[in-house]
């Protein structure tokens, strides 16, 4: 074999190996967990300070968290959800439609999710499923699926017309990651409720999967409405990195009140209290 061709054998295997990946393979050395929470601190910090700037501006902010299955989607969303106040951050993870969702509008059931002025929502899955889960699985008719392309992209137009911040994110990773994160999954018991029979079945469907996917960026990823692809594989630099880019999609001020002193305690001595042992207390095992 000649160099010339051995080289053309190369790219032939480089291009093979990129139908399984949804982007360039990561070769950073993963993120230790100590560095991680270091970072996350700082972060969380941050997260605060938007949510108080979104809730005293009254914005409105909806964040759509897309990609294969154990991605890390869920992940990431607790991460920046866990240090917000859950009355204005919001996490929507929405399940099969129902027989009378199935005859309405498409985007319908996902318009009365949408966040009032102060919030915002977090989409764990969105209208977007029509573009995946239901075209490679047969879930939609070619017309149904058709008519979400074409349509989808002035439903967000309208969406970002009407005041409402936007942003979409897609979680990448390889098959390998996937199958080793599935793996883990069956391992664990408080995890395994994760895996779906839909999950198994989808498991050889990855090229047909990346087919959906990038016929969906070509209809999607509009400049008023980008989506922001997110390397996955390491899920630690996903959720830092994340998190660090949507802090920086959405100007703020820091609101945060300055600290202050509380008042002592005030004693009404004159009130007696019932028996303690008229409560019913949990038992003491650990």
């Amino acid at each position: 074999m000649t160099k010339k061709n051995e080289k053309n054998d190369d790219k032939v295997l480089r291009h093979e190996d990129d139908l399984y990946y949804d982007h360039v393979p990561e070769t950073k050395k993963r993120m230790s967990r100590i560095k991680y929470y270091e970072e996350l601190s700082k972060l969380e910090v941050e997260l605060v300070k938007l949510q108080e700037w979104v809730k005293a501006r009254k914005l409105r902010v909806v964040v759509v968290f897309e990609g294969r299955d154990a991605a890390g989607k869920g992940g990431v969303i607790k991460t920046i959800s866990g240090c917000m106040n859950p009355r204005i951050c919001r996490i929507v993870a929405l399940g099969i439609p129902t027989e009378k969702e199935k005859t309405q509008w498409y985007f319908q059931r996902y318009v009365s999710q949408l966040p009032s002025g102060g919030e915002i929502t977090l989409f764990d899955r969105s209208w977007y499923n029509r573009a995946g889960v239901e075209k490679v699985m047969g879930f939609c008719t070619d017309d149904e699926y058709e008519e979400f392309l074409r349509s989808c992209p002035e439903f967000e137009r309208m969406l970002i017309r009407s005041g409402i911040i936007l942003i979409k994110y897609w979680y990448s990773i390889s098959n390998k990651e996937q199958e080793k994160r599935f793996q883990d999954r069956i391992k664990d018991p408080t995890k395994r409720w994760k895996i779906s029979p839909m999950d198994v079945e989808s498991r050889d469907k990855w090229v047909e999967y990346s087919m959906a996917k990038d016929k969906m960026f070509s209809f999607t990823d509009t400049k008023q409405s980008p989506w922001y692809v997110v390397r996955a594989d390491d899920k630690r630099r996903a959720r830092l990195n994340t998190i660090s880019h949507l802090l920086s999609l959405i100007p703020y001020e820091d609101l945060t009140p300055k600290p202050f002193e509380l008042p002592p305690l005030s004693n009404n001595v004159a009130y007696v209290r019932p028996p303690i042992t008229d409560q019913t207390f949990v038992p003491e095992k650990y």
